[in-house]
């Protein structure tokens, strides 16, 4: 981690307005307790108003700090829902993620904003699915598809079938409680979604892909609008009956 981030990571969470002690936020940012005591005192030199000292913890005073965020109780709602979600169901940085934006929302809020986030029952259950490597690969698909690098995998259809595949990533969806892969399949030389979980042997190539008419995700997208919702396609068998391609791997 860079140190403008680290230092960033520090008053993020002083924010909170709770006292923090070196030994948590070290922790927390992977770092020895005397790099934070030197960050703090680097932070508190260039006029950061944290209050605190060494052995006892630092807070940051809130009374210069940002104006705090106001919500609807709507929006509030929804803010904590999704990262809630996210938490569950997300990667592995996607989960570290919510959780610190959950924690500098209730910092920011007001006093009287923050009991209504302990009133909100809403929850996202099943997150125990989401093993581990599941969470980590998920991360590897959404940068894959981000670089627009080649990807290949071993997959198990359901019934037992396996084939070796490189793809080109396009974008993942999310189908009652499994991850799905939508690609250009260089095998099918067509359209194909994969469940993630099904994956063996995942590996990003070199390889960078240059979608061309035909191949990128709005072209998927429309085979999709065209696709009548009456069966999934049997990569996704079980993910969900959603409007994806009826076309076999």
């Amino acid at each position: 981690m860079r140190r403008a981030d680290r230092l960033f990571r520090i008053v993020r969470t002083l924010r909170g307005g709770r006292l923090q002690t070196a030994q948590a936020l070290a922790e927390r940012l992977e770092v020895s307790v005397r790099t934070i005591y030197r960050d703090v005192s680097d932070l508190q030199a260039s006029g950061m108003p944290i209050e605190g000292e060494a052995g006892v913890g630092y807070t940051l005073r809130r009374d210069l700090d940002l104006p705090p965020l106001m919500f609807t109780r709507g929006e509030l709602t929804a803010l904590v829902l999704g990262a809630r979600l996210v938490q569950a169901w997300g990667g592995a940085e996607s989960m570290i993620a919510a959780g610190e934006a959950l924690q500098r929302i209730e910092g920011v809020i007001p006093v009287e904003m923050r009991e209504r986030l302990d009133k909100i029952l809403m929850y996202a259950p099943g997150g125990f699915q989401m093993r581990p490597h599941l969470r980590e690969r998920l991360d590897v698909l959404h940068e894959a598809c981000m670089a627009r690098r080649v990807i290949a995998f071993g997959y198990a259809k359901e019934d037992g079938e396996r084939s070796q595949r490189d793809v080109w990533p396009l974008a993942l969806y999310f189908w009652s409680g499994v991850w799905t892969l939508a690609s250009w399949c260089e095998l099918r030389r067509d359209f194909r979604v994969f469940r993630m979980d099904r994956m063996e042997e995942l590996r990003v190539l070199e390889r960078e892909f240059v979608p061309k008419r035909g191949q990128r995700l709005e072209d998927f997208l429309k085979t999709v609008e065209t696709q009548r919702p009456a069966s999934a396609n049997s990569d996704c068998r079980g993910a969900a009956t959603a409007s994806v391609p009826n076309r076999r791997a």
